[in-house]
């Protein structure tokens, strides 16, 4: 076997799997209009994840709020306002700088820093088998930690948004605990980083940027090669659609048609009245599109939560979600339309708890409109659908289509190639490679 130790101090250990948690450009909508969108997808109902859940998690998983001020620019010596950046802590298990306690910094995500801390029950847990102090500093731009004083005034223009990048965040979580160990005489304390998903990604970076401040990072479904010409642009909604269709060829066979009932439907006269009755919508549809995206993020989100057991993260689901919606859709009665075998099936998304009357299609409980911006300047992740193994419409990622929209919704022009250049991409994939050949050979 080939020596590898040269390799570690640069290798991250990333756990992967079939369940990549990111919010990709919808497909759905760009075949139906025959145009790129930037966005990415509707995410959650206003009833998700309700604010008594999250009360309940709090006083699971004890934490203290506390806040640090921050510079607006890293990178720059202009004098900027601060911002304030909310982070939670707990020192309940904390072995102390005597002993060189560890402390667990979890990567802020792409949302309330709140809503993380309680759905990361793994940190918990171990921290008190290693005497760790916790920390969830959260991401710039998201949750409470927002410049220029208001989120109307930080989500203003291309300017004041131009200070939300992983770059900056990373910074401003280097600059935190650095100040936060040095206030707690903590400077031996060794730091662990942990992430998932877009966390993951900023988990693995922070690690390769900042190796100094941190020994290790765990990035759990950190789509790090999720960029240009790295893997596939299949991928992503190729694992998705399997899912699907391990559990039921005929579901998903009846998603694969849908989209074309969809369309066809939206062009009949009073279509969009009839399709809002269908879909028990509260508000009249103005488009299929927007229909087309709901129906586009449940299937991507229920893939990603998949788990075993109930859970309540993105929405009250059961054990198996996709196994309990393709049950629905295929155990609709002889002469049920593909479209009303959909909403039987999408109801166990968005309303398995059956507490809800009608449903709201742009709601963002959670505040992840920031993300619309960092997809169209950095985060750019070449999306496509293929006709043989997807169950979405067929769709071939359009750069220039997705520049042009990236242009009319915030006037700038996408870096697809900047976040390779910044944190590396091929190289990467090798090294992450090898390190599994070394592990499982």
């Amino acid at each position: 076997m080939a020596d590898l130790s040269l390799l570690f101090p640069i290798i991250i250990l990333i756990i992967t799997s079939t369940t990549i948690i990111f919010t990709p450009p919808t497909l759905a909508s760009q075949q139906l209009n025959h145009l790129s969108s930037n966005r990415a997808p509707r995410f959650l109902s206003k009833h998700s994840y309700s604010i008594k859940t999250q009360q309940e998690e709090q006083q699971r998983y004890k934490y203290e709020s506390k806040y640090f001020y921050q510079q607006l620019d890293h990178f720059s010596f202009l004098n900027l306002p601060k911002f304030s950046q909310r982070y939670l802590i707990n020192t309940d298990h904390w072995a102390g700088p005597e002993r060189r306690g560890p402390i667990f910094l979890y990567c802020g995500n792409e949302g309330d820093i709140e809503w993380f801390a309680v759905n990361t029950g793994f940190v918990w847990e171990i921290a008190p088998l290693f005497g760790a102090m916790v920390l969830f500093p959260e991401h710039r731009y998201y949750g409470e930690s927002v410049p220029f004083g208001s989120r109307e005034e930080a989500y203003k223009n291309a300017s004041t948004l131009s200070y939300l990048t992983a770059e900056q965040a990373l910074a401003d979580f280097a600059v935190l605990i650095t100040d936060l160990k040095r206030n707690l005489s903590a400077q031996a304390c060794p730091v662990v980083l942990f992430g998932g998903s877009y966390g993951g990604m900023l988990a693995a970076w922070m690690r390769l940027k900042y190796p100094h401040v941190a020994i290790g990072a765990l990035a759990s479904s950190a789509p790090i090669l999720q960029f240009e010409d790295i893997v596939p642009p299949e991928t992503f909604y190729n694992l998705v659609s399997n899912d699907f269709k391990r559990e039921s060829t005929s579901c998903f066979n009846t998603i694969k048609e849908s989209w074309d009932a969809l369309l066809s439907e939206g062009l009949k006269k009073n279509g969009l009245v009839q399709l809002t009755k269908t879909f028990h919508l509260c508000r009249e549809l103005k488009s299929t599109e927007d229909l087309a995206d709901w129906l586009d993020s449940a299937y991507s989100y229920l893939a990603m939560v998949d788990y075993p057991y109930p859970s309540a993260f993105m929405m009250p689901l059961p054990g198996y979600p996709i196994r309990e919606v393709c049950k629905r859709i295929d155990g609709c009665p002889n002469g049920t339309t593909i479209l009303e075998r959909i909403f039987e099936g999408i109801s166990v998304y968005y309303n398995y708890t059956g507490e809800l009357h009608c449903f709201e299609l742009d709601d963002d409980p959670h505040g992840l409109d920031g993300w619309n911006w960092q997809a169209c300047t950095e985060m750019v992740m070449p999306m496509s659908s293929s006709h043989d193994q997807s169950m979405y419409p067929t769709y071939d990622f359009n750069y220039s289509s997705f520049q042009e929209g990236c242009w009319e919704e915030f006037g700038v022009i996408p870096r697809p190639r900047w976040i390779t250049t910044e944190f590396g991409g091929q190289v990467r994939k090798i090294l992450i490679t090898l390190l599994f050949i070394f592990i499982y050979s």
